[in-house]
């Protein structure tokens, strides 16, 4: 049983094969004697042709004069091909050349109308340079392959001409064939019964390889459910148990491979950041979405490009990448479609490999525009907001001590002063009050009670609240209010309130006899519009985009002098944008203004500012 058991084993399988190695070896060793035969007839053949030559070069050299390509006497001619036609090889044409390639004789008795001629070969090139060595290949205008040698002629160490011959291996070719014919007998027979042998063997073989070649297919193929088949316990045995073993494996770490990849894809895709990733050199291999919005980029991903010119980094900066350590810097992007750029923060983290080095390179990109500018109007809020305090506090300041310093004892002074001091408390409180409503609109304390309300009563209502102030001014104003926009859904109380400081500003920078118009009527959207028209002094084009923004003035003397608190406009924009609307100005200096603001005309919307 022991014996028959080794027999099935993979090692009894290669001591067979081994056996047959040394029968096919021994073919092989008869191959190599053949090669080297014709090696070596070839080389005898070659080795003749350039001996001849030799000969025929040291005896033509004494036959040509001092000057070179020139020969001294045509006898000598006459000599040469003598001495041409004595060196006779069989098949072989034989030339002698001057300097200048210029055929002078020949062996063969049909080439005679060559003579004079130049030979253009590359061996007689190189012969005529001086350069001993020059043999080549050629096939004959008989359609046999030829020998060519060519030998310089050197007469007091100068190339006065060549020697070139040409033979053709005929012979030499029909020896190998016998050779070759009795080689191949041999050979045909001994590949007989090796074909017998091996048809055996390669069965034991190739079965279970072939079939362990379909499930690896399988495999790669991501069919990882087929099982190998086991062949007894020998080596294959063994072997097809550890590919079931490996596709089990790999099957897991491909699941897992794959769920992790959707997970990374998935954050990479969903992240607020943009992350870009290079490789050791500062290529960008991956960006995610964000990343390309932020950078700008449009249609495909920028990847394949330089980091450091697709963040418009400077040398320093550059220069930084690779270092061990991670960094961080402010960059300015331009946003896709233009506008102004984007503060984004992007930190530098090296990749490492496990052997040491840098792999890479991932760029995170946090846009920080808007932090930094809720950070900028921060620090402005509270100087604007000291400021505005700061001037009343300093008057009222100031006016107390003069009464304190006997101002008192006047009554008509004194009376002036409290006046004073009054109106600052008011502009202060007023001040207060207006900052503690922009706070509830922003922390969304302010509930919206929206109800359907009469907007002609309204705009009315408003027009009728400065009748005073308009009378002193002689300022015309009036309403119109289209049909499809006579009634509307919104906080009556909060849109009085816009309305109101709307009018209260046109009020104070219309001139006498000037006039202002309220209007509403329903845009091409559906939206409710109410816009009010005046005919003042204006807005210059630079302030209308800031015109909105809080404490911010034109003309910031003569506002605070006409008591107005720098928050009017503010408080409507917050207001209007608390019902769903937009508000929006249009200007010219000394062609008056025209604001406008837009309210959804339904009462689907939220109920809190």
């Amino acid at each position: 049983m022991k014996g028959l058991s080794f027999f099935r084993t993979i090692q009894a399988k290669f001591i067979i094969i081994y056996v047959l190695l040394i029968l096919i070896a021994m073919q092989l060793i008869g191959v190599y004697f053949v090669s080297s035969m014709k090696n070596s007839l070839t080389d005898n053949f070659t080795k003749d042709l350039k001996a001849r030559a030799e000969m025929l070069s040291i005896l033509t050299a004494d036959k040509f004069g001092s000057e070179a390509g020139t020969i001294d006497e045509e006898t000598a001619v006459e000599s040469l091909r003598g001495m041409v036609n004595n060196l006779y090889i069989n098949g072989a044409e034989i030339q002698v050349l001057d300097a200048s390639g210029k055929i002078i004789t020949t062996s063969v008795p049909s080439q005679n109308d060559y003579v004079g001629q130049r030979n253009t070969q590359t061996v007689v090139s190189r012969a005529l340079q001086g350069i001993s060595d020059n043999e080549e290949y050629i096939i004959g205008d008989d359609n046999v392959r030829k020998k060519v040698v060519a030998k310089p002629v050197l007469s007091g160490g100068k190339v006065v001409g060549a020697i070139y011959i040409a033979a053709d291996m005929k012979d030499l070719y029909a020896t190998m064939s016998r050779i070759n014919s009795v080689f191949i007998s041999g050979l045909l027979l001994a590949l007989t019964l090796t074909a017998v042998l091996g048809v055996i063997i390669a069965h034991t073989f190739t079965q279970p390889i072939k079939e362990m070649t379909r499930h690896a297919t399988a495999v790669a193929e991501g069919r990882f459910n087929r099982k190998m088949p086991v062949f007894g316990n020998d080596e294959i045995g063994q072997l097809s148990q550890a590919f079931n073993y490996m596709t089990g494996r790999l099957h897991e770490a491909l699941s897992q491979n794959e769920e992790e990849k959707e997970k990374l894809a998935s954050i990479l895709t969903n992240m607020s950041d943009g992350v870009v990733a290079t490789d050791e050199t500062g290529v960008v291999i991956l960006m995610n979405r964000r990343a390309a919005l932020m950078l700008g980029a449009e249609g495909p991903l920028p990847e394949g490009a330089p980091l450091n010119e697709l963040l418009g980094l400077d040398s320093e900066q550059a220069g930084a990448l690779p270092r061990d350590n991670a960094h961080s810097a402010m960059l300015h992007l331009s946003p896709i479609g233009g506008g102004d750029p984007n503060i984004v923060r992007v930190t530098f983290t090296p990749i490492h490999r496990r052997e040491g080095g840098i792999a890479g390179t991932i760029a995170v990109l946090q846009d920080v525009t808007e932090q930094e500018n809720l950070e900028e109007s921060r620090r402005e809020f509270v100087a604007n907001v000291s400021h505005e305090l700061r001037t009343p506090l300093t008057t009222i300041k100031s006016y107390a001590e003069a009464l304190d310093d006997g101002a008192l004892d006047d009554p008509q002074l004194a009376a002036r002063f409290v006046g004073v001091i009054r109106n600052e408390t008011e502009r202060m409180i007023r001040l207060v009050t207006d900052l503690l409503h922009l706070s509830r609109l922003d922390s969304k304390e302010a509930r919206l009670r929206i109800q359907q309300t009469d907007v002609a009563e309204m705009l009315e209502d408003v027009a009728d609240r400065f009748s005073f102030q308009i009378r002193q001014k002689r300022i015309h104003i009036s309403t119109r209010v289209r049909r499809e926009a006579a009634s509307a859904w919104l906080d009556r109380d909060q849109i009085d309130q816009v309305l109101g400081n709307l009018v209260s500003n046109a009020l104070k920078y219309t001139p006498e006899g000037g006039s202002i118009e309220l209007e509403a009527l329903q845009n091409e959207e559906g939206m409710l519009s109410i816009s009010v028209r005046d005919s003042g002094i204006g807005i210059p084009k630079k302030d209308i985009e800031r015109i909105f923004e809080r404490f911010y003035r034109v003309d910031k003397a003569r506002s605070r002098n006409m008591g107005g608190t720098g928050l009017g406009l503010s408080i409507a924009r917050e207001i209007v944008k608390a019902h769903g609307g937009s508000i929006s100005l249009q200007s010219e200096v000394n062609q008056g203004s025209k604001v406008t603001f837009t309210l959804p005309p339904d009462e689907q919307r939220g109920s809190e500012a």
